[in-house]
Order: C-alpha cells, then structure tokens, then sequence
C-alpha cells in the first residue's frame, strides 16, 4: 500500500537523492550529460533544497511503499503567474516517481495530495510547467482536468527550453 506524507528538514539527504535520481531518469536521454549536472548541481544542491525546506510557502510530499521511498512531489506559492490567474494560485513545482515504480498510480497520488492540500489552504488554482517534449506528462496532465494556458522559458544548464504552464480550476 503506497502512502503519502508530508516531507521534514530530516528528509534532506532523501530528496536530494531522489530528486537527483528521478530527474536524471525522466531526462537524462534528452539532454547533454553538461547541461544535466549543471542544472541538477544546482536545483538539488543540499543547501537548495534546505532553504525549500524552510520556505513557509513550500510543502514537500514524499510517497512510501511500504518503507521504501518511491515518488515526491512540492507545491510552492508564486506570484509568477499571478497577471493570468488573479486569483490565489500555488504551484506543482515537482512531482517524480522512481521509474521502477511508475505505472503503480503513484503521481495519481501524489496530485491528489498536492490538490488536497491547495484546497485545503485556499487557493483558486494550481499550476505547472512542463517541458513541451515531455508528451507523456502533458498527456497526464491534461487526462487530470489540466489545460494549456502559456508557455515560459525554462534553462536547462545552458540550453533554454520551453515548458508548458498548465492550469486547473480547484475552488
């Protein structure tokens, strides 16, 4: 059974490492082997994700399958797109399963627990960015209630990229 709790300053070193693994795993093999550290040495760099950590507007979530970690998600309060949804909006900044146990329903559960806390504490809206060549996460997406609505650019080391900002009505 896959439970899902909410994350602490003493899950550092796990998200660290998950997220180093779960990032790699989704787009090592899109991405030159530079821009992929560059990137990551900075986005899971333990002093970053401390600092999310204490960051009052961030939640993290971490999924168990039994005791063993298998997906996390983070949800942050942004005013970055705060001009197209005027009303109160958090992020889906992060949601990442262990690739050996994708297809287990997990990001199901995981988005579940990102919505259930947004409502929980107000919001109108949740969004996120996806890469525009991630197809299978945009085809999640969009199954869950999710709709295109801009996109932004989004670096990769030294490549920019464009993501995908996708929106859904929760209040």
């Amino acid at each position: 059974m896959i439970e899902v709790r909410t994350a602490s300053k003493k899950d550092l070193s796990l998200l660290v490492a998950m997220g180093r693994e779960t990032f790699s795993a989704a787009f090592a093999k899109d991405n030159s082997p530079e821009d992929m550290e560059a990137y990551m040495s900075e986005a899971f760099a333990v002093n970053k994700i401390e600092e999310e950590l204490k960051d009052e507007g961030s939640q993290f979530f971490l999924a168990y399958d039994q005791m063993t970690p298998v997906g996390y998600a983070k949800v942050r309060r942004s005013d970055e797109v705060k001009d197209t949804l005027s009303e109160a909006a958090i992020e889906l900044e992060r949601i990442y399963v262990v690739s050996e146990h994708q297809g287990k329903k997990i990001g199901v559960l995981l988005l579940q627990t990102c919505l259930d806390y947004a409502i929980a504490n107000n919001f109108y809206w949740i969004w996120l960015g996806v890469w525009e060549h991630n197809v299978k996460a945009q085809q999640f997406y969009l199954k869950k209630g999710f709709e295109k609505f801009d996109e932004h650019p989004f670096k990769l080391g030294s490549d920019l990229q464009t993501d995908w900002l996708m929106k859904k009505r929760i209040g």
